[in-house]
This record gives C-alpha cells, structure tokens and sequence, in this order.
C-alpha cells in the first residue's frame, strides 16, 4: 500500500479527517478528533492503527511485519511496515477495525450517526 491509497481509503471512512497535530512531518487520520490511524508523511515506513490488545499480540505473533506502535501505547496500537508481502485488503481491515474501536470508545453522544 502506498501513502495515496492510504490516504484514499483512510478518508473513505465517514466523517474521517486528516491533519498534521504532530507537526509537519506525521500524517494522522481522525474521526471527530480521535485519532484511529498515522503514517510519517517523509518515510513512509510504519502505518499506526489501535487494536484490540489481545488481537494486536496475535498479529503480531503471526506477521513479522506487525510491531508494538511505534511511538503510541503498546498495548493498544500496532505498527505495521509498508512495502511488504501484507495486501492490501488486509491492511485496510486493520485500519477499519482501528476506526470501529475509536468509534465505539466514544460517547453515546459523540458517536451518535456514526456506523460501529
């Protein structure tokens, strides 16, 4: 997956959003604020997405290529490297899963018209 199609995808999901909280070089995609998926924007090594934490320890048993989230809470986020043999399709169940856990750790009120 290449940081367009990540991209794309990312910002297919309803209401995400992208900015650069962390300055200028870390690309993080949002829904109303929360944070559910983050790439550098220079290097495009890593892609961060929160996951369940005993899922998060089974992917990362199973691929070489799924780390503890580099620079994000361990238990709850894993980084996965880019330009690897993972297709596509998995990673964007990744990334849809991240943003389903961020939505159903919202509010009743926050998350009200947004799919679980």
């Amino acid at each position: 997956m290449d940081i367009e199609s990540l991209r794309n995808y990312c910002l297919s999901l309803p209401e995400a959003e992208e900015g650069l909280p962390f300055g200028g070089d870390t690309l993080v995609f949002s829904v109303r604020g929360k944070m559910f998926c983050a790439t550098g924007i220079d290097d495009f090594e890593f892609i961060n997405v929160k996951c369940d934490p005993e899922k998060a320890i089974d992917l990362r048993e199973r691929y070489e290529d799924v780390v503890p989230g580099f620079h994000m809470n361990k238990r709850h986020w894993n980084s996965i490297r880019t330009g690897t043999r993972i297709p596509d399709a998995q990673i964007q169940e990744w990334i849809r899963d991240s943003y389903r856990l961020v939505v159903a750790g919202m509010t009743k009120k926050q998350r009200e018209g947004l799919p679980l």
